[in-house]
């Protein structure tokens, strides 16, 4: 019986094709849309992410989220370092400088100022260059992005391809001059900014109207030591705001979560998708079972229970789902592989978003299936004999 509730589904090919392609396109929307979030959503804490040596941020209480750096005083530093359970504490700035390009354009990026002496805080990833460069007169190593994006030479000849910085290139930051020693790969930001790297003293003098330069302060817990009783030392010593790393992520995060209208969007376009895949999949669905009534009829009458008749409805139900899915869930993985390293757009998948999607199609395909049955379950098998 069930090889011919298959053959009944393949053989009105399509209604079949219907099916499927509503399912894989409410797929398709249920994983790219909440895909692209993640991503986005994890943009909000990428520079915490890329720099993994620090246990600890410690920054003013003011501050919300990673972006909103509010500037400390150098004395701060040391009394970071003096307290208990800190094995070291070094010193980051990071703000936002303009860029001028060979055009006269100029171009927002974020700038970062680290430890001189241990360049704590700099890229994980090199693809160029070395990080012990930086310790060279006027230097910053640049984000690949940044590099092959927004900073990059424009083409001598209008409309052209723009150049991408290169080690050796020259910038100018607020009016100096700075020289490209290294082209480095780090997670996009939230605002998709370029980012420059360079040492936290000359980062004071590419930023010279600030008055105060220290944004945050990096700190080592000693071996054996909890970073979150470290963290609560410093804030009862220095009055000053300390979170491990994990911590601040899910401050930055929740700061955004609350303050913008972000999720509210997405989650609106997913809810659409699982509305209209579910109103699309259970319409085409039920006109197929009633197309086949006369077979179920026949069925009934040569003995089959309802309760075989519910499963091989449920049968075609599944099988139109998991392929569906399948195929949803595929074009997204290939929009994913492709937009991947060369677009701002790009998305995270994981295995809770695949779990969460395909229940949500399982949820489609046996609210259409129910629907369906219902007609079958009060079919009278002579009905199908008249006429």
């Amino acid at each position: 019986m069930y090889s011919i509730a298959l053959k009944i589904l393949f053989g009105d090919r399509g209604k079949y094709i219907g099916i499927i392609t509503g399912i894989a396109l409410a797929s398709l929307i249920m994983i790219q849309q909440p895909g692209i979030l993640i991503s986005i959503l994890s943009h909000t804490y990428s520079f915490i992410s890329d720099i993994s040596l620090p246990d600890i941020w410690v920054m003013d209480p003011k501050v919300q989220f990673i972006d909103d750096s509010k500037p400390l005083l150098d004395t701060q530093l040391y009394q970071v370092r003096g307290v208990q359970g800190v094995e070291w504490a070094m010193p980051l700035y990071k703000g936002s400088q303009r860029v001028r390009l060979d055009n006269g354009e100029t171009v927002g990026s974020v700038m970062l100022g680290l430890d001189d002496a241990t360049l704590i805080g700099g890229p994980a990833v090199i693809l160029e260059g070395r990080l012990a460069d930086l310790r060279l007169p006027d230097s910053v190593i640049v984000d690949e992005a940044g590099a092959k994006g927004r900073l990059a030479k424009p083409s001598a000849t209008p409309g052209g391809k723009s150049i991408p910085l290169r080690i050796g290139d020259v910038l100018e930051i607020n009016d100096k001059r700075a020289t490209v020693v290294g082209i480095a790969r780090g997670t996009p930001t939230f605002q998709s900014q370029p980012i420059l790297y360079t040492t936290y003293n000359r980062a004071k003098n590419y930023a010279l109207s600030e008055r105060k330069l220290l944004s945050y302060i990096l700190v080592k817990a000693k071996a054996g030591e909890s970073p979150q009783l470290v963290a609560w030392r410093i804030s009862r010593q220095t009055g000053l705001a300390a979170y491990t790393a994990a911590e601040f992520k899910n401050r930055s995060l929740q700061y955004f979560l609350e303050n913008t209208s972000i999720l509210t969007n997405f989650g609106f376009v997913v809810i659409v998708g699982f509305i209209v895949g579910a109103a699309v999949t259970g319409q085409i669905f039920y006109n197929f079972t009633l197309d086949n009534l006369r077979y179920f009829g026949v069925f009934k009458a040569m003995g089959a229970t309802n309760r075989m008749l519910r499963r091989m409805i449920l049968l075609q139900a599944l099988l139109v789902g998991f392929v569906g899915f399948g195929i949803g869930a595929g074009a997204v993985a290939a929009f994913a592989a492709a937009t991947r390293g060369s677009s701002d757009l790009t998305m995270q998948l994981n295995w809770q978003l695949l779990l969460g999607s395909g229940t949500a199609v399982l949820l489609i395909v046996v609210v259409a299936a129910l629907v369906s049955v219902r007609k079958v379950m009060k079919l009278e098998p002579a009905e199908v004999f008249k006429g």
